[in-house]
């Protein structure tokens, strides 16, 4: 059986996650799951408080609530989760997060960054509108950029897909009607998530999870 690892900025095991992702992946694949923010109590990770001008994150965490944090506090951390999941013989490492990573992490296997899947197709359907829908209002400013020179215009709203698919289904009416595509960035969104949304606007929606399954499926 061939061995993936998987890791999550937030907490292990995605209970929410992995079983949506496993039946793409088929039987042949092993999943091993580690966490930036595993072994950590929610009073150790309330310190982690953005700082001005970086990434914000929202993950969840192994009680099924989430938290936000900044993106350096976990930087040394998902290294250290890269460097176990190798010891443990994984061919690749699917990143369980959309956020934007810097390139500057060590490994012997492939890294797989979800964010740079979506970016691509996005950029290569150029649609005139795009709507992104991201977990927190903290993160819109960083969608913008992330998605400036994908789309003719970006809208961007806010709906965390651990507060449930009525969170979203109401940023979803939100939605402008001359919306070309739209892209729940946030690995946490359901396949119901994006099925609601679908229904609701009568777009395309690019859900990350099972996008970023399907290229690790091609590659394991």
């Amino acid at each position: 059986m061939k061995k993936i690892g998987a890791i999550t900025v937030g907490q292990s095991p995605r209970v929410d996650l992995i079983p949506e992702i496993q039946p793409i992946l088929g039987d042949s694949v092993e999943i091993i799951q580690a966490g930036a923010l595993d072994g950590l109590s929610k009073e150790e990770i309330a310190k982690f408080v953005p700082r001005p001008g970086e990434n914000v994150l929202v993950s969840r965490l192994t009680d099924g609530t989430s938290a936000t944090f900044g993106e350096s506090y976990i930087l040394p951390r998902l290294q250290l989760c890269i460097d176990d999941l190798e010891q443990q013989g994984v061919s690749l490492i699917l990143f369980l997060c959309t956020g934007e990573f810097p390139d500057t992490f060590q490994a012997d296997v492939p890294l797989i960054f979800p964010s740079k899947i979506l970016t691509s197709i996005v950029s290569a359907i150029h649609p005139h509108r795009l709507a992104v829908i991201a977990p927190v209002k903290e993160q819109l400013p960083q969608m913008q950029t992330k998605w400036a020179g994908c789309a003719d215009s970006v809208y961007g709203l806010a709906a965390s897909p651990y507060d449930g698919i009525e969170a979203v289904a109401a940023a979803a009416r939100s939605i402008p009607s001359d919306a070309d595509l739209i892209v729940l960035d946030c690995i946490g969104y359901t396949v119901e998530m994006k099925e609601r949304v679908q229904a609701l606007t009568g777009k395309s929606v690019l859900l990350p999870r099972t996008l970023a399954a399907r290229v690790v499926k091609e590659l394991a």
